[in-house]
């Protein structure tokens, strides 16, 4: 909570505090921010940040995700300036814009700029041939296709540009860039370390699930040190979707295997709890209503009652929320309480109420 100036001086003197101790401790106080930057500094989503993360993640794929292959036969030299042209544009219109205190937008435009690395690389790689012992790769619209060890300079490459951006702008979302491309470093990486030709279907699940595992354990690091700006929230987000995508795509051929699958959901949710990190609440919940679906099409597809037993559940769930709501914070106290100490200082200063 804060408060202006002239509230305090209000309720100083509603307070019959003697006039010059208010005049003290008005002149210790910093300048009250301008209601524009006290707007732009107060967290939020809105409208007009919509628009702005909107744009941003357009250009990005336009230039990444959803390059045509047209485009990727611009050739090699062309395609490194276009980057470079970019990044430099975006970099300096972010700079400008950060400077005058618009840290959203600026901040996004400086993610655009770092997003631009891997396809001023690929243009720089190609141009000089220089793809190594991996060989060719493909083409620029295969890096978001396919596995392969000709990727990892691009990688390396986002991974620099990105802590250089953070150096100089603390800004959480490049983070999200950096955390997808240590993804895509860990699948690249892979085949290497193994010296296999490529990965099955199988290796890339599997990479993809403890690369998830990895990031959620570096998430969770990043939140207890965190003082400020939620940089863990985009390498939560990345962790969740890649843990959970690898786990979902794991072989569920028993019922054990199924209900493991399920109590891994649960333990999501749970964790999300624990953590105050709702992403996780929302994939376990995915994840147990595919079980679920699995009960339903595979195990009690004969029985007439287990539809209306599934809606007194989910009654009773919905109920169990509505009893909590107006409890909540009594709750997460009672959690604070409840919890042992070594569990106690594991939990994220956000999430101990």
């Amino acid at each position: 909570m804060s408060f202006t100036r002239e509230q305090i001086a209000a309720a100083a003197t509603a307070a019959a505090i003697a006039p010059d101790a208010v005049a003290r401790l008005l002149a210790a106080l910093p300048p009250d921010p301008s209601p524009h930057a006290a707007a732009m500094a107060k967290p939020r989503f809105d409208l007009t940040h919509l628009l702005w993360y909107g744009g941003a993640l357009t250009i990005i794929g336009a230039m990444t995700l959803f390059a045509t292959l047209a485009f990727a036969q611009m050739g090699a030299v062309a395609l490194a300036l276009t980057a470079i042209v970019y990044a430099g544009v975006f970099l300096l219109a972010g700079d400008q814009l950060w400077r005058r205190g618009l840290t959203t937008p600026g901040g996004l435009m400086i993610a655009v700029a770092v997003g631009m690395a891997p396809l001023a690389v690929f243009g720089i790689q190609d141009a000089l041939g220089a793809w190594g012992a991996q060989g060719t790769p493909g083409t620029y619209v295969d890096f978001y296709r396919w596995i392969h060890g000709s990727w990892l300079p691009m990688e390396l490459a986002t991974l620099a540009a990105g802590a250089l951006a953070l150096y100089f702008y603390r800004f959480p979302f490049i983070v999200a860039i950096m955390a997808f491309a240590l993804w895509f470093l860990s699948m690249d990486l892979a085949p290497v370390l193994f010296h296999a030709p490529e990965l099955g279907w199988e290796e890339r699940r599997d990479v993809s699930l403890y690369f998830g595992l990895t990031l959620l354990g570096v998430a969770w690091a990043v939140d207890l040190a965190a003082t400020r700006a939620d940089f863990a929230f985009w390498l939560h987000l990345v962790a969740a979707v890649t843990f959970w995508g690898g786990l979902s795509l794991q072989d569920g051929g028993t019922e054990w295997s199924m209900a493991l699958y399920c109590l891994i959901n649960v333990g999501l949710v749970l964790l999300a709890i624990f953590l105050a990190r709702r992403v996780y609440a929302v994939f376990g919940a995915i994840g147990i209503c595919f079980y679920v679906g699995h009960l339903v099409g595979e195990v009690f597809k004969d029985s007439l009652l287990f539809p209306f037993a599934l809606s007194v559940l989910g009654g009773a769930v919905m109920g169990a929320g509505l009893w909590l709501y107006p409890r909540r914070q009594a709750f997460a106290a009672w959690i604070d309480r409840t919890l042992p100490a070594p569990l106690r200082r594991l939990r994220p200063a956000h999430a101990r109420g």
